[in-house]
């Protein structure tokens, strides 16, 4: 069976990992801070010193890191390990990145010797924990094929999207989408708040309605107590919307309702919550309140 490489156990990372590590997938992992790998340890997986040799033990490389940058640093990119490192390998990038970052890194992955798959993800923390989340997979036909089947631990769907980077397009259309939802969620939470309404009652009739989904039941709950406890921190949103605007500049497609959004997901980074789950944009709506009453 292929040996997996698995380069980063950030929030999302180390669960799906976990995953891999819980369905005897043959493992090998390494996070930059050295403690985050402890649970995988723990579960079977073999703990490697840097990423150089997870790439020289796998077959396959999955990189799950915080940006371009990062993925860059783990893979080498740029100097004389990079095509140690890739050649031969199938790299699998699942991290949310410009489409047109992942372009390049496909065309230097092929350059080198190596195939290249883009493979984001949908879904929070909570489904990575469960295995419940969604795949979306770019690249030559063969090399998806090979990776969609090791994905299975995670993902409980994959849909092949088509070339690079159309995979990532596709994970930047949906989470325009869940952006919006969450800020219109928020939105309406606060709206009938500041009318006085019971907030219990008003997501009570939330739910009854066709208005009712997977996102509304999982962060309602959190509204409602003010756990602020990271799913998507909003640092990693207000990301996504840079990436989503880019992109639609690119293209010359207009986003108006992102714009909004991107506008109030800044605010609540710079009020201090960026490290807080997405519903923190509750706070941004409230200093807003707070001066406009002023």
């Amino acid at each position: 069976m292929t040996t997996v490489g698995f380069l980063g156990l950030g929030v999302m990372g180390q669960p799906m990992a976990l995953n891999l590590a819980r369905a005897c997938t043959p493992l090998v992992v390494w996070n930059r801070t050295h403690s985050r790998t402890g649970p995988l340890r723990a579960a079977g997986a073999e703990v490697a010193d840097g990423p150089g040799e997870v790439c020289a033990r796998s077959g396959v490389v999955l990189t799950m890191l915080a940006d371009g940058a990062a993925t860059d640093a783990a893979l080498g990119r740029g100097t004389p390990a990079f095509a140690d490192r890739v050649a031969g390998r199938t790299v699998v990038h699942m991290g949310t990145t410009s489409p047109g970052y992942s372009g390049g890194l496909e065309a230097d992955v092929r350059d080198a010797g190596g195939h290249y798959v883009e493979a984001p993800v949908s879904g929070s923390r909570a489904p990575a924990e469960t295995g419940r989340l969604v795949a979306l997979l770019a690249g030559e036909d063969e090399a998806v094929a090979r990776v969609r089947p090791l994905l299975a631990p995670m993902c409980h769907t994959t849909f092949a999207c088509g070339p690079v980077p159309h995979a990532l397009l596709m994970k930047l259309s949906v989470n325009l989408y869940l952006i919006s939802l969450v800020t219109g969620l928020t939105e309406a939470f606060h709206f009938a708040g500041g009318h006085g309404l019971d907030p219990r009652l008003f997501l009570e009739v939330l739910d009854a309605g066709p208005m009712a989904s997977g996102v509304s039941r999982m962060k309602a709950p959190k509204l409602l107590s003010g756990d602020l406890s990271v799913q998507a921190a909003a640092a990693d949103v207000l990301k996504n919307n840079e990436l989503i605007a880019e992109a639609a500049r690119a293209a010359a497609v207009a986003s108006p309702v992102l714009d909004a959004c991107h506008a109030l997901f800044r605010e609540t980074v710079e009020l201090g919550h960026g490290a807080s789950d997405m519903v923190a944009v509750l706070r941004a709506l409230e200093a807003r309140t707070d001066r406009g009453a002023r």
